[in-house]
């Protein structure tokens, strides 16, 4: 049996945690290495990158993605989870603000900043997920993430208290804090109501399959997958001769001609398959990460 390996973009539905999804490729594929990038809430809907097979090794270079997301926020109601999922906390009357008026508020969003992450999220302090903590009432001190707001802009609605919105932004943002620290801007509270990424990087929600689409591709034959190489297409490359290609993958260090500008090089076969990732050792490379060739793929 021929072992799956490459990038698979999913079309996340609504209702799915991350962890579900990656439960079900693994059903399909009868794989058990599938790991994603860029967690989803499950009220949240588009684009995950998941690794399957060794090109989990990769998912690195997915996770520093710049993440671009479309949704609606509703102003004057709050919620505990800061999204459509919590509970009412909170309501506030929601001030008549003309569309300048908004990208003025919105633009002091934009640039570097330090953000809080909410109590309800998945991430560990303690060991304990915050979320876990959050259900038993408890809330802890979190520690505020540096996030890049590279683009957030905002379009009303017929209802003046629901807008639509755009945001572009660094990897660990949580869009939901970013709305509910607007809201209070502008003088009312406001939580998340819908939320859908649509691109990760150089990936598109557009090139993502459902999880529907890609069981029917799979049991039809088809190809699911896109190849490794499609995770390091931001990586500088080197075509690795068959020679070097052996003694990549005997781990030898190698030297390399050309000049190369970053510490990590993605290095190739002849037509073009990612052999692995190549790291700089002084004048040599050192192979940080290599894959298996397709014989030996087809032996597992």
């Amino acid at each position: 049996m021929t072992t799956s390996n490459g990038l698979l973009l999913v079309d996340k539905p609504q209702g799915l945690t991350s962890h579900d999804v990656v439960a079900r490729v693994r059903k399909i594929l009868n794989e058990r290495r599938v790991g994603h990038a860029g967690t989803l809430d499950p009220m949240a809907t588009g684009l995950l990158v998941l690794a399957v097979g060794p090109s989990t090794r990769l998912l690195r270079f997915a996770q520093s993605e710049i993440k671009r997301y479309t949704g609606t926020v509703k102003f004057g109601i709050a919620t505990d989870s800061l999204d459509a999922d919590g509970e009412i906390v909170a309501n506030a009357p929601v001030p008549a603000l003309t569309s300048d008026e908004m990208t003025i508020a919105s633009s002091a969003f934009t640039g570097s900043q330090r953000q809080t992450p909410p109590m309800v999220s998945a991430i560990k302090v303690g060991g304990r997920r915050l979320h876990e903590l959050a259900r038993q009432g408890i809330e802890v001190e979190r520690e505020a993430r540096d996030v890049t707001i590279s683009e957030f802009v905002l379009t009303p609605s017929d209802d003046p208290s629901i807008w639509t919105f755009n945001v572009e932004c660094t990897v660990g943002t949580y869009v939901r804090v970013l709305l509910s620290d607007l809201a209070e801007r502008i003088g009312t509270v406001g939580h998340l109501t819908s939320l859908r990424r649509v691109s990760s990087g150089g990936h598109s929600i557009d090139d993502a399959v459902t999880l529907d689409a890609f069981e029917e591709i799979v049991r039809s034959g088809g190809v699911a997958l896109r190849p490794p190489a499609d995770f390091v297409t931001s990586l500088e490359h080197v075509r690795l001769s068959d020679d070097e290609q052996r003694r990549m993958r005997m781990g030898q260090h190698l030297v390399l001609e050309g000049d190369f500008v970053a510490d990590e090089i993605a290095a190739t076969s002849n037509d073009d398959s990612l052999v692995g990732i190549l790291r700089r050792r002084g004048e040599k490379w050192k192979p940080e990460v290599v894959l298996p060739s397709d014989s030996e793929a087809d032996r597992n």
